[in-house]
């Protein structure tokens, strides 16, 4: 990555991301965000024949009968930047696909993406969960955070729909034996395991604490990299719990300051690890923060300032000039949308590939033949090698460790799984 030369072009190299504060405020000021049970619409307008209605029957072949895939993620609240990013990503490869045809055992059909709020809310999720299974979705791409996939995962599984999560990571989401579960990211203990042998390896880490946030994701992360740590020979000193809402961490942090570790993991969302990265050093604790996956981005370097320098973060994903789709997919993607695009975008394009993929290959829009074909799967993706393991989880993953330098975030290894940290 390359150093900008003032922090306005650091913000502009930023973009390729995460979504600007400013800009949810006028997108949802805009209307661009839909409440529970609204269908999202695209920004940027298409042309006719990209857009263009399908109709349903077989009267109609000939212009193409309705395929319905299920987008579920935050369209609202605090993570809507990387929501209404991942569903311009899945709706850009729909339109893709469309325009190649879709001709499905003799018949032409139109995928049509009925994109769902679920407000990163476990409830929520549940909810659209049972309307997306209502409107007979041939596939569901989502959910974003561990808590909403897991809620929504017995929902899909009994009516035999595939799952593809682009962000989900919590073990336990594919952890369940579901046929129809996939994701295309690396799940907690990949990112646990490999977190930690950075800290040995590569900062010489003798003594660690940890605080999560207490969902599936954080918690689960947190744990994972405390196992790997005293398997590493490296001392926990302490594991601490606060709430996923919470900005107040003197708590914990007092407890910390007294046994004085190296490192301090934080598993929890980007806002959250940016107020930590401020409270360590007012409170003048000398120990380097390590954060979870998906804190690369411009709201932990807000809320951090230049308290967040020398924060470390290891992201699924090889970096985005190394992904081997990288740059025509920012061309494709910003020719149709005029959003900025989020880091979980590549995996939401990958996964809705992936299905529109497995659909093809089966010839067949029955759900069971498609399960199938998922798992046969093999194709290289934006992100890199898409192909899946008998649980739903990535096959060989790569994942990149990055470090707060001078306020912006920079790439400073790239670990390929199966390999241990050097």
């Amino acid at each position: 990555m390359r150093p900008a030369g003032s922090f306005l072009a650091h913000l502009r190299l930023l973009r390729r991301f995460h979504f600007r504060c400013a800009a949810i405020v006028l997108l949802a000021a805009a209307g661009v965000f839909v409440a529970l049970g609204g269908q999202a619409k695209p920004v940027a307008e298409r042309k006719a024949a990209d857009r263009a209605p399908a109709v349903v029957g077989d009267a109609a072949a000939d212009e193409g009968a309705i395929l319905p895939v299920g987008f579920a993620g935050p369209l609202s609240g605090p993570s809507a930047g990387v929501g209404k990013s991942m569903q311009n990503a899945v709706q850009l490869a729909l339109d893709e696909a469309n325009r190649r045809g879709v001709r499905i055992a003799g018949k032409n059909y139109r995928f049509k993406l009925l994109a769902q709020d679920d407000r990163a809310d476990p409830a929520t999720a549940e909810y659209v969960a049972r309307y997306l299974v209502s409107q007979h979705v041939v596939g569901v791409v989502g959910h974003w955070n561990s808590g909403a996939s897991l809620a929504a995962a017995p929902v899909y599984h009994a009516a035999g729909i595939v799952q593809i999560s682009p962000a989900t990571m919590s073990r336990k989401f594919t952890a369940q034996a579901y046929p129809g579960v996939f994701r295309t990211i690396a799940n907690n203990d990949a990112v646990g395991q490999f977190s930690a042998e950075y800290a040995v390896q590569k900062l010489g880490v003798k003594t660690l604490a940890t605080i999560d946030d207490r969902t599936p994701f954080g918690q689960g992360l947190a744990e994972q990299v405390a196992r790997t740590a005293r398997d590493q020979g490296i001392k926990v000193i302490g594991s601490y719990s606060v709430s996923d809402k919470t900005s107040d961490f003197n708590a914990p942090l007092i407890e910390i300051r007294k046994r004085n570790p190296d490192l301090i993991f934080f598993g929890g969302l980007d806002w959250q690890a940016g107020l930590l990265a401020k409270a360590i050093k007012r409170l003048k604790i000398n120990s380097r923060l390590m954060a979870s996956a998906g804190t690369v981005g411009l709201p932990f370097l807000m809320q951090a300032g230049a308290d967040g320098n020398g924060a470390l973060v290891l992201e699924p994903g090889p970096s985005l000039d190394k992904m081997p789709g990288w740059k025509s997919f920012r061309q494709r993607y910003g020719q149709n949308f005029d959003t900025d695009i989020d880091l979980y975008a590549t995996f939401a394009y990958d996964a809705a590939q992936a299905l529109v993929n497995a659909i093809r290959q089966a010839n067949s829009t029955e759900s069971a033949a498609i399960v199938q074909e998922m798992h046969k799967l093999r194709f290289n993706g934006v992100s890199g090698t898409i192909a899946f393991n008998d649980e739903g989880d990535l096959l060989n993953p790569i994942f990149t460790m990055y470090e707060v330098q001078d306020m912006r975030w920079v790439p400073v290894l790239q670990i390929n799984s199966g390999t241990a940290v050097r």
